[in-house]
């Protein structure tokens, strides 16, 4: 399948080795790794982070292969989920940052195009988190508004 802004093809994200049992090595279990996860986001991490850190300093290698849940779950079940989803918040701050610049250098034509690319990827992820009733109906992506929640 082809990419949607790119004339190539490419493979899609990594695959986690397959497992059908918890990892012998790993000490922590479901409980322990909850009580991790929302300390964790009760200092600030996002979830993305909070894998991260999970996998590097307390070297759980999956929270949905050892508990059969997501991260987002335990966020959601302790009421720590953020308003926006991580990936768009991830993408108006990148569209901020390239509005910045292109307000220094109104001339840059390829970034002014990867602003364009940027945009139309937060209008489809939040058609469908809408659909999903992750996001408000009414929400719409306003790059005025946008600066300010960044």
């Amino acid at each position: 399948m082809a990419r949607i802004h790119a004339r190539r093809k490419g493979k899609s994200g990594s695959k986690h080795p397959y497992r059908t049992s918890k990892p012998d090595w790993v000490p922590y279990e479901s409980r322990e790794i909850e009580e991790l996860i929302v300390k964790l986001a009760k200092d600030g991490n996002s979830q993305s982070k909070i894998g991260i850190i999970l996998r590097d300093q307390y070297g759980i290698p999956s929270v949905k292969d050892l508990t059969g849940k997501k991260i987002g779950y335990f966020l959601r079940k302790n009421k720590l989920e953020s308003n926006l989803p991580e990936d768009i918040q991830n993408l108006i701050r990148k569209a901020v940052n390239l509005r910045k610049h292109l307000e220094k250098h109104k001339k840059d034509k390829h970034n002014r195009r990867g602003l364009q690319l940027i945009e139309s990827k937060i209008r489809r992820l939040a058609k469908y988190y809408k659909r999903e009733g992750r996001l408000p109906s009414d929400w719409r992506y306003e790059p005025e508004r946008a600066r300010l929640m960044i």
